[in-house]
């Protein structure tokens, strides 16, 4: 874990600066993100008879017994071979892009299906992909190129780049996903290098605001876990601190950012006021980091 060294209490413009590296160990609390879910992700196959997805188009479909009835949403896309799969990554430019790689014969994928459908339309900067893996030989052909024999699973695209996948998870992961993955418009300043934190530190110097910096990685289990409390933090507390993000392993910058803060664990949450770095929080659990935040506002916190 972590500690608070002596020179966390200088400014931070008084780090000195250390060595061009590559890449630094980091030891994370957990590993990174499993496949997680009450279930085992089911083999995919073809020629199956059954569909029970209503799509973009497509008319009403039948449910599997006692799950929620799925409606049509214009918000979700079904493609229907590579073509069609590449164009639509392409449109969607920097968009986060969220793929369900599904089966008519997957009771989990139809159970999954109607979640992405309410996520599809709360929200509006994610685009969502459907491709029913057994509908077609073009749809097997580009399960084949993805790499994908199991579903219900989940690919996350920036760019025309995979960034992330799970398999066999639950709504609540699948919901944090998206919000780690893909929130660039929430009340937590999204930070990409050492320079970004240095601008917003010297911005809130007046207004002796609490800077919370949520310090993580892309690929951690716990970092994805945590940050939808870092977002309703925000906007519960935006009249007295600012909430930010950095993914060490999103630059060279920012990785050795880490290094300089003497991040070994993530997710740490460093908190800094008046441009000096006063504390930090190491691990994801929601009490703790509200207790901590709370205790450098100056309340005080009894267990």
């Amino acid at each position: 874990m972590a500690t608070i060294t002596n020179s966390l209490s200088k400014p931070l413009s008084s780090f000195a600066s250390i060595p061009k590296i590559n890449s630094i160990p980091l030891c994370l609390r957990a590993s990174f993100l499993p496949s997680r879910g009450s279930f085992s992700p089911a083999k995919l196959e073809t020629n199956r008879r059954s569909r029970r997805f209503v799509t973009k188009g497509a008319g009403a479909g039948a449910a599997p017994s006692g799950t929620k009835k799925v409606k049509t949403d214009d918000r979700v896309q079904q493609v229907h071979s590579i073509e069609e799969f590449d164009e639509a990554l392409l449109k969607a430019k920097n968009k986060l892009v969220v793929v369900e790689y599904a089966a008519s014969h997957s009771f989990h994928s139809s159970q999954i299906y109607p979640f992405m459908v309410d996520l599809s339309r709360t929200c509006s900067d994610v685009e969502f992909i459907l491709v029913m893996g057994d509908e077609s030989e073009k749809t097997k052909e580009l399960c084949k190129r993805e790499k994908i024999d199991k579903v219900p699973h989940f690919s996350f695209y920036k760019s025309m780049e995979k960034i992330h996948e799970e398999e066999g998870i639950g709504p609540d992961v699948l919901v944090g996903d998206v919000l780690y993955y893909g929130d660039n418009h929430s009340s937590v300043v999204q930070l990409h290098s050492r320079e970004d934190v240095e601008k917003l530190i010297e911005e809130n110097k007046v207004g002796h605001k609490l800077i919370v910096l949520d310090v993580g990685l892309k690929h951690c289990g716990p970092c994805v876990k945590v940050y939808p409390t870092v977002i309703k933090l925000s906007k519960q507390m935006v009249d007295t601190v600012v909430f930010a993000r950095m993914n060490g392993d999103e630059n060279e910058s920012c990785m050795q950012f880490l290094k300089d803060m003497d991040v070994v664990e993530v997710p740490t949450f460093l908190f800094i006021r008046d441009g000096e770095i006063c504390g930090r929080y190491v691990g994801s659990g929601k009490g703790e980091l509200i207790g901590e935040i709370l205790r450098y506002q100056g309340v005080r916190v009894t267990y």
